[in-house]
C-alpha cells in the first residue's frame, strides 16, 4: 500500500483538527473508519520511515503554523483554497484579504512556494458570483499570492444531489462548455501574467490550448523532486476516471468540517457536522468518537515506496 497519506479530502484538519493530528504524530499511529463500513478500522503507521509525505487540505492553516517545527521528520505540502467567495457561500471562513491572504503568505515563508499550491475552486455562477466578479476576484489574488506559490488548481463546480441541496437558495447557474472555455482562457492569461502553472482538478475538458494541464493534487511527481529520489506508486484507483492523484490513504472523515462550504461534498448537513463536533476528543486515535465493542481493527500492510537505493546511486 502506498505511503502518502492524505489530510484530509473528507474535512478541514489544519484548521479544526491540528491538535488531534500532532498527538497522533507523537503517538506514531492513527486510526480511520472505512466511510462505506464505520466498523471496519484501519490501523494506519505515521513513522517518518514509512511515511513518505504528507497532503494537508485546508482553507484556513493559521492554528497549525505554529506547531508545524513538529514535522520536521516529514516531507508535507500544502493544497491551499483561497477563492473569492464571502461568508454566504462560505460561513465558517474568516475575511479572506485580513486573515486568510496573510496567512498563505506566512505559511509559504516558513515552507517555500512550491509546497504551497494554490486553489481557486470550485468556481460557482450566479447573480452574484458573475463571470465578471471571478475574472477580477481572481486578478487580484493572483497579484498577491504570486511571489507566494508555483501553481493554481482551478474546477468547476459539478451539482451533487446533497451539493444542491445545501446550495438551495443561492440561485446556481449550470456551466456551459462555452463559458468554461472563455473563464479558463481568462484565468490562463492572468495566471500566466504572474508566473503561474494552471492547471484543472478531475476536468474532462482540454484546455492544452490556454496552457493549461490536467492537476494532480496528490502529487507523485512533486514528491520525488521534494524528497530528491523516485517514488514507485500508481494512481489513485478509487477518485474520478479524470483525476490524476497518485494512491494515498486518507485519514480523514465525513461531516465533520466547519467551514460550512455550502458546495462541499464532504459534508451531508450542518446538524450532522454539530452532532459529530461533541464526539471529536484530540486525544482518540479516531478523529470522531472512540473505538467500539463492534469495531475491527485491521493493522494496514504499508511501507515506503521511495526507490532510495536508485536516488542514491543514479
Amino acid at each position: 500500500m502506498p505511503m502518502i497519506i492524505s489530510a484530509s479530502r473528507r474535512t478541514d484538519i489544519p484548521t479544526y483538527y491540528s491538535d488531534w493530528f500532532m498527538q497522533r504524530i507523537k503517538e506514531g499511529y492513527v486510526l480511520a473508519r472505512n466511510p462505506m463500513n464505520a466498523h471496519q478500522v484501519s490501523r494506519i503507521s505515521l513513522n517518518p520511515e514509512v511515511v513518505d509525505g504528507i497532503v494537508f487540505w485546508t482553507k484556513n492553516p493559521l492554528p497549525m503554523l505554529d506547531k508545524l517545527p513538529l514535522l520536521k521528520d516529514y516531507m508535507y505540502y500544502f493544497q491551499f483554497t483561497l477563492n473569492g467567495y464571502e461568508q454566504d457561500v462560505e460561513a465558517g471562513v474568516p475575511p479572506k484579504d485580513k486573515f486568510i491572504v496573510p496567512g498563505f503568505q506566512r505559511l509559504s515563508d516558513m515552507l517555500g512556494p512550491e509546497r504551497v499550491i494554490w486553489r481557486y475552486d470550485p468556481i460557482l455562477l450566479n447573480n452574484k458570483y458573475t463571470f465578471n466578479y471571478h475574472v477580477q476576484r481572481f486578478a487580484e489574488l493572483a497579484k498577491q499570492l504570486a511571489p507566494y506559490t508555483k501553481q493554481c488548481t482551478i474546477s468547476f463546480l459539478d451539482m451533487y444531489a446533497k451539493t444542491e441541496r445545501n446550495m438551495q437558495g443561492l440561485a446556481m447557474q449550470p456551466w456551459s462548455l462555452e463559458q468554461m472555455d472563455a473563464m479558463a482562457k481568462a484565468l490562463a492569461e492572468i495566471a500566466h501574467s504572474y508566473g503561474l502553472e494552471l492547471a484543472t482538478c478531475a476536468e474532462g475538458i482540454e484546455l492544452d490550448k490556454y496552457g493549461i494541464k490536467h492537476a494532480h493534487c496528490i502529487d507523485g511527481g512533486l514528491f520525488e523532486k521534494l524528497l530528491g529520489c523516485p517514488l514507485k506508486v500508481g494512481k489513485d484507483k478509487n477518485q474520478r476516471q479524470e483525476c490524476g492523484c497518485v494512491a494515498s490513504v486518507d485519514i480523514g472523515a465525513y461531516n465533520t468540517c466547519r467551514n460550512g462550504c455550502r458546495y462541499c461534498y464532504a459534508n451531508f448537513n450542518n446538524a450532522m457536522v454539530q452532532k459529530n463536533r461533541q464526539q471529536h476528543h484530540p486525544g482518540s486515535a479516531l478523529l470522531l468518537g472512540e473505538v467500539g465493542e463492534e469495531d475491527r481493527i485491521t493493522e494496514r500492510k504499508m511501507q515506503s515506496c521511495l526507490e532510495r537505493q536508485q536516488g542514491l546511486f543514479a
